[in-house]
């Protein structure tokens, strides 16, 4: 794989989650377009979006084995493009719920296809990992700045079509400069990892649970963190503005945790390092739900530098433990297990802080957190992964 391809891919991620989030950051022009009263009456609409986001990961996974993960990401590149412009010509929240579904289901191309596409001739795995997901923390980024531009200057469909437009344009780069597969991966003869069925089975089982518990905590921290920050920081600081950048800061500071996971994946074992993240991220959530003040701000830097640095580590369970040909397709059943169950985050999310009050919300993340780390230890360690290497070698 050459060196475009590779950017092109981990743009693909950037431009992943950027897509998803444009509604949610024009939603409020959306809606008075639309001639509805409230923006909050608007957010259903993007609902099967997220749901297909999730669901659609195994028919996704399942073709990037069996019939190539190169056309299948064209398949992103130029789907998202024109469910894209769908979006912006839409008239009605009807059509826009219908053009959302198309686009959710679209995006969900990306992780069980791009990622393995990305690793699959990768010399450092871990590095590539930390790299892949610091572009689609960019991505989310990118989102909330050029979604507001625009929307403020050339209105909130220019919102949708810009990036439609630059996604198809590199969608045709990537068809130009991406490496044709001789042979489906599925269908290849080589094979990067050989182990028995039965621990094949119990590292999947471990991996949807630990990406359960991770989506959990990505989903309510993200959600939440907004909020809490206004009332752990009340009577410290009261502007938007500021409180904007100092979440800011602390999502910036966890996005680079990626970068030092990844490079510690090529150095160190998967089981030893993933069981220290998730206790130091238990840690740092129990030691947040007792904090306030700028104590609590900076323990709550240090459970989003923990809740980041677990992200890599699915993917790297993935490159360690499964073949080559079944990457996109275990990868697919994993993600939309993981992001259905840690959905309910967001749906749960106001209902435990109204009766229980965000203190009760960070201990229940430190318990999730210690789920995480039980998972973990029934994770087959490094000797008896070879060991069982070299019997299937045998």
């Amino acid at each position: 794989m050459n060196r475009t391809t590779q950017i092109l891919l981990n743009l693909a991620h950037a431009l992943d989650h950027f897509f998803l989030l444009i509604f949610a950051a024009a939603v409020g022009a959306i809606a008075q377009d639309f001639g509805l009263a409230r923006w909050e009456d608007m957010m259903p609409y993007t609902t099967g979006a997220f749901v297909l986001f999730g669901l659609g990961s195994v028919p996704a996974g399942r073709l990037g084995d069996l019939w190539g993960r190169r056309r299948m990401m064209l398949v992103f590149f130029f789907g998202m493009g024109l469910s894209a412009l769908a979006v912006a010509c839409t008239q009605s929240p009807r059509e826009m719920a219908l053009a959302l579904v198309v686009l959710g289901a679209f995006s969900s191309i990306y992780h069980p296809v791009g990622i393995p596409m990305l690793l699959q001739s990768a010399t450092r795995p871990g590095w590539t990992i930390g790299v892949n997901g610091l572009a689609g923390n960019l991505g989310i980024a990118a989102a909330a700045l050029s979604t507001g531009f625009l929307v403020q200057h050339f209105g909130w469909r220019t919102a949708f079509v810009v990036p439609a437009v630059l996604c198809m344009i590199l969608g045709g780069v990537f068809a130009w400069q991406a490496p044709h597969e001789l042979a489906p991966v599925a269908r290849s003869k080589a094979a990067s990892v050989q182990m028995p069925q039965s621990l094949v089975l119990r590292t999947f089982l471990v991996m949807v649970m630990t990406a359960t518990t991770t989506s959990l905590l990505f989903n309510f921290t993200t959600n939440g963190n907004a909020q809490l920050l206004a009332e752990r920081l009340q009577g410290l600081v009261s502007d938007p503005a500021t409180l904007g950048l100092l979440l800011a800061a602390v999502y910036a500071v966890g996005s680079l945790a990626q970068l030092v996971v990844g490079r510690l994946l090529d150095r160190v074992a998967v089981k030893p390092l993933f069981v220290s993240v998730l206790a130091l991220q238990c840690l740092a959530f129990f030691v947040a739900s007792q904090s306030t003040g700028w104590h609590w701000y900076l323990a709550a830097i240090g459970y989003m530098v923990m809740v980041f640095a677990a992200i890599p580590f699915s993917d790297a369970m993935v490159v360690r433990y499964i073949d080559d040909s079944m990457r996109s397709r275990v990868s697919g059943i994993r993600i939309a297990i993981s992001f259905g169950i840690s959905s309910l985050a967001v749906y749960l999310l106001g209902p435990v802080v109204k009766v229980a009050g965000f203190d009760a919300l960070m201990t229940l993340m430190a318990v999730i957190a210690a789920l995480g780390v039980a998972a973990v230890l029934c994770l087959p360690g490094q000797e008896g992964i070879d060991r069982a290497q070299e019997r299937a070698a045998a």
